[in-house]
């Protein structure tokens, strides 16, 4: 007996993904399915390469199909095309698919870490990511990625964004001192960001990170105002104090309606490496329990590694320099969690297009 194409859609019609809650072949994920003398092949494409389930997906699709009467083998190959989310009246960019916002209500609680990490997790799953540095004020993402060079600049006479740890990334830090102080009023910082959305030659962009500077100001305005953002990603430590900074950045996001895509526990616990006793220096569970106060999605906690630091100061982020370090497994989490946040958010504005 030999399998059909019909029974091959119809038993990963039992597939479900788990975010967008849709079996895979009603979402459009099945492709190019090829059948050779009881070997099957097909491509399931899903909509980020940072998928948290990819590997499942791939196993169960396999195993239903290769359980087929008449089946020998089944293949499936996994690819990935990130949807692009809808700007509502806000002007996009050319070749960038979806803005992501990275902000926190104070400083110090590692925001810019958490953005270069989560970028740099994202480029390593195979994805196109550049990270704009809109803290303007405090420029650190060129030290942190080891860059020294200023970018270039085209013969179109827009700024071409150095590459490092396979990230695109542009910052106020490459074209000042390291010593000169930024000090601006509102109407130039939103001048920068529009400079650095609309002058940098970003080429074709799965993600656009920006770091945000810290708390509730100008350039999270303008950037609201300026481009449709996916969402955003708030981080936090656990004490008191800077969770409840992080409500009033929450507010914002909503005030601005930008998507809240979730929140991270920076700095969550200490884990000794001689004793390997656990420690909550700043106390524990603060992010998740205001995310869930607040019915925003809880993405992770990342704990506390020296090796976040001193990768930090040389340019070497944790997940480029330690990736089976505990603190750069949770970056990863983390990244594949906002993948399918944002993920979602484009599918539930494609449903509104298609039934407005």
């Amino acid at each position: 007996m030999s399998v059909t194409q019909e029974q091959v859609l119809e038993v990963l019609g039992t597939v479900q993904d788990p975010d967008l809650h849709k079996d895979i072949v009603a979402l459009g994920f099945v492709k190019d399915v090829k059948i050779d003398a009881g070997q099957v092949d097909f491509t399931i494409e899903l909509t980020t390469p940072a998928c948290p389930v990819r590997d499942e997906m791939k196993a169960e699709a396999e195993q239903k199909v290769a359980a087929l009467p008449g089946v020998t083998a089944a293949r499936a190959q996994m690819t990935a095309n990130v949807r692009a989310r809808g700007g509502f009246g806000r002007q996009a960019i050319e070749g960038i698919r979806n803005i992501l916002a990275v902000g926190a209500g104070k400083g110090g609680v590692g925001k810019s870490t958490t953005s270069v990490n989560l970028a740099v997790a994202l480029a390593r799953k195979g994805a196109r990511v550049g990270l704009m540095d809109a803290d303007v004020y405090g420029p650190n993402i060129p030290q942190m990625l080891g860059i020294t060079a200023a970018p270039e600049v085209s013969e179109e006479k827009k700024i071409v964004p150095p590459e490092a740890h396979g990230i695109k990334v542009i910052s106020m830090g490459m074209l000042i001192a390291p010593d000169q102080p930024v000090i601006w009023r509102g109407p130039m910082l939103h001048g920068a960001v529009q400079q650095f959305i609309r002058d940098v030659v970003w080429g074709e962009l799965d993600y656009l990170i920006v770091d945000l500077p810290p708390g509730t100001g100008d350039v999270s305005l303008s950037l609201s105002q300026s481009v449709p953002v996916a969402g955003a990603v708030v981080v936090t430590t656990p004490q008191g104090d800077s969770v409840s900074d992080v409500r009033k950045a929450v507010a914002m996001f909503r005030q601005l309606n930008i998507p809240l895509l979730g929140v991270v526990e920076n700095m969550s616990y200490f884990v000794c490496g001689h004793c390997n006793e656990r420690t909550e220096i700043f106390g524990h569970g603060g992010g998740r329990r205001m995310a869930e106060e607040l019915s925003v999605p809880f993405l992770g906690e990342v704990p506390i590694d020296t090796r976040v630091r001193s990768g930090g100061d040389e340019g070497r982020p944790i997940v480029s320099l330690a990736p089976d370090a505990p603190a750069a497994q949770a970056f990863v989490d983390v990244a594949g969690k906002v993948a399918a946040q944002i993920s979602i958010q484009a599918m539930r504005v494609l449903r509104v297009v298609q039934t407005a």
